[in-house]
């Protein structure tokens, strides 16, 4: 229940911040891919943060948080081939 609230709570703040810019929902698609890209990169504020603050680069935080599979997210037919070497292995 917690995290419906939470959503709720984030989807409000979203909402008035388009209201003070001005943009209707559903916003038009760059408006709209602009704000992906940025929760994307909202939620990697953290991690790295953490790591940044043990006394690591940013580059290194942002690797070692991998947060470059977060925010681009796998490619298509990467899945298959991850999956093969993982079997592999075993």
């Amino acid at each position: 229940m917690k995290m419906y609230v939470l959503s709720l709570g984030a989807g409000l703040l979203v909402g008035v911040v388009y209201s003070l810019l001005n943009v209707r929902s559903p916003a038009p698609p760059l408006v709209a891919l602009a704000g992906l890209l940025g929760i994307l990169l909202g939620e990697q504020i953290i991690p790295v943060g953490k790591q940044m603050l043990a006394g690591t680069g940013i580059a290194a935080a942002w690797k070692q948080s991998d947060c470059t599979a977060h925010v681009m997210g796998m490619l298509p037919g990467r899945q298959a081939k991850a999956d093969d070497k993982t079997e592999a292995q075993s």
